[in-house]
């Protein structure tokens, strides 16, 4: 049986969690040229009988996921707190300036209604979480879908880890899956193409293999830090940057570790995540003067780097961000 969200046309299966169905189970829209057209998110397949027209999409990185393939004439609105830097030099200026920014707080099923939402873009942390009671199922319900950020996809018991392959590849999944759904292929293709030539320029200017600085992605955290693993988006900025991610064995994405493990793997660079009530310059104060720390190579050297938030997140800023990078690890000298 198929279910269908009467919004956005879309039809998925039984077990699947977007969409509201007819009693027949059938989409009201008929398909028509480009649609129906079936794509996988997350593990769940869902058909398109049209693309989504009032789109609602959370946090900076997925916003402009949307507006690098230029949908934002499909969006309703999008939710994002203004600590994730400086959006007035982006490419996407312009699209800011057109969609209605809706809330500077957490996104809710609420603020999808009244915006007459079709499809909700967020992630799993991103916005998605049973602790605020909005899911793709919970929208499914009111007849809204849903799509998932390709980073966050869940795995593991219970769904406690995320992730399902590697950040760059989650970034190129979801531009090329959206291609699909909103009939814009060729501009996903396109900018799929444009990023995997950036990613290439970078590692051909990257260290060599031996002389690869060690990295520790910091986010934030005082007692613990939050840092990320192998799924994150820093994973694939740090490593194809030309630096070793000291965090590359943990299978998941944004995951939390000990300072004790920090200390023993000893990186020769931080790279702080700026965003959030804690100023870069403040965390860097507290990593200087944190007793533990006091003989990482890092902290000896004050080789600490500063990389804005959507610069680290899934997002169409990542293949810069790595560029960016990769100039600084060139000047980092180990010995």
């Amino acid at each position: 049986m198929a279910l269908t969200a009467t919004g956005c046309g879309a039809r998925i299966s039984a077990d699947g969690e977007n969409g509201k169905g007819d009693k027949d189970g059938k989409s009201s829209a008929a398909p028509t040229g480009h649609y129906p057209v079936t794509i996988e998110n997350c593990g769940t397949r869902t058909t398109y009988d049209k693309a989504p027209q009032r789109v609602v999409t959370n946090d900076v990185g997925i916003t402009e996921i949307m507006f690098a393939l230029g949908l934002e004439n499909r969006m309703a609105g999008y939710v994002m707190p203004d600590d994730k830097g400086d959006i007035d030099a982006v490419p996407w200026k312009a699209a800011y300036n057109k969609v209605r920014w809706l809330s500077k707080k957490a996104i809710t099923k609420e603020m999808a209604l009244d915006a007459k939402a079709d499809l909700v873009f967020a992630g799993w942390n991103y916005g998605f979480g049973e602790d605020n009671a909005l899911t793709p199922a919970s929208l499914k319900k009111l007849g809204i879908g849903s799509y998932v950020l390709t980073e966050s996809c869940r795995k593991g018991p219970n769904g406690s880890a995320r992730g399902v392959m590697p950040p760059l590849e989650a970034l190129y999944t979801d531009l090329t899956t959206l291609g699909k759904i909103f009939d814009v292929e060729d501009r996903a293709t396109a900018l799929v193409e444009k990023y995997r030539r950036q990613v290439a320029d970078a590692q051909a200017k990257a260290p060599a293999p031996a002389d690869r600085p060690s990295v520790f992605l910091y986010d934030d955290g005082r007692d613990k830090p939050l840092t990320a693993g192998e799924y994150a988006g820093p994973h694939d900025i740090i490593t194809k940057a030309g630096g070793d991610h000291i965090m590359k064995d943990l299978k998941d994405s944004w995951v939390t570790v000990g300072w004790e493990t920090v200390v023993a793997r000893d990186p020769d660079v931080i790279v702080i995540n700026n965003y959030g009530d804690t100023s870069a310059d403040q965390k860097k104060a507290f990593l200087k003067s944190y007793p533990p720390l006091a003989n990482v190579s890092a902290i000896k050297h004050d080789r600490i780097y500063v990389m804005d938030y959507a610069d680290l997140v899934e997002s169409p800023r990542n293949p810069a961000a790595i560029t960016d990078l990769a100039r600084y690890l060139r000047g980092v000298h180990t010995g």
